[in-house]
C-alpha cells in the first residue's frame, strides 16, 4: 500500500502585475528581499536554484521549467547534510541523515493574472512524510506573504529564519 504525502500549497493576491512577480522568482537581488540573505539563481531549465539563510541553512535544486511570466518549477532539497541540521522543521531534533536531498522535491508556482494584479499558487511536492509537508505548508505561508509585500515596494522585515 503506497502511502500519500499531501504537497504542501498555498495560494495568495498580489497586488503587482506576473512579470513584477516572476522576477522576485528567479533574480537573485530580489528573490533575497523576501527569503533568504544570498542566492544563486539561474532561471532556464537545468539551471542551479540555490538560496541561503544567514544561520548557514541552504536549499538546493534546479530549475525544470521557466515560462515567464506564469510558471517556474524548480527542484528544492536541503543542500547537504550540514544544512539539513540548520532546518527548523526539526524541532531542535538531531537528524540522522538528510531527509531532503538537494533537489529531491519539488516546487511549482504559477502566476495568473488577477486584474491589475497576481493570483500565485505554490504547490511544493514529492515531500518524504506529512510532518515536513506540514513544517514547509507552514514556511511558504509564512514567506509568500513577504514575496508579496516587497512585490508592490514594501519592506518584508528580517527574514524569519535569521
Amino acid at each position: 500500500m503506497t502511502t500519500i504525502i499531501p504537497a504542501a500549497e498555498v495560494t495568495l493576491p498580489i497586488a503587482a502585475p506576473p512579470a513584477e512577480v516572476f522576477a522576485y522568482l528567479t533574480e537573485p537581488a530580489r528573490y533575497v528581499r523576501w527569503m533568504g540573505a544570498t542566492a544563486v539563481l539561474d532561471a532556464r531549465p537545468g539551471g542551479r536554484y540555490e538560496v541561503a539563510m544567514r544561520d548557514g541553512f541552504r536549499a538546493a535544486g534546479s530549475y525544470a521549467e521557466v515560462d515567464a511570466p506564469h510558471r517556474v518549477v524548480f527542484t528544492w532539497g536541503f543542500a547537504d547534510d550540514e544544512a539539513a541540521t540548520h532546518t527548523k522543521q526539526t524541532a531542535g531534533q538531531a537528524l540522522a541523515e538528510n531527509p531532503l536531498p538537494a533537489g529531491s522535491t519539488r516546487v511549482t508556482v504559477t502566476l495568473e493574472a488577477d486584474g491589475d494584479g497576481t493570483r500565485l499558487t505554490l504547490r511544493h511536492d514529492r515531500l518524504p512524510s506529512r510532518e515536513l509537508a506540514a513544517a514547509h505548508q507552514v514556511a511558504w505561508e509564512t514567506y509568500l506573504p513577504r514575496l508579496a509585500v516587497v512585490a508592490v515596494g514594501g519592506d518584508a522585515g528580517p527574514d524569519p529564519h535569521d
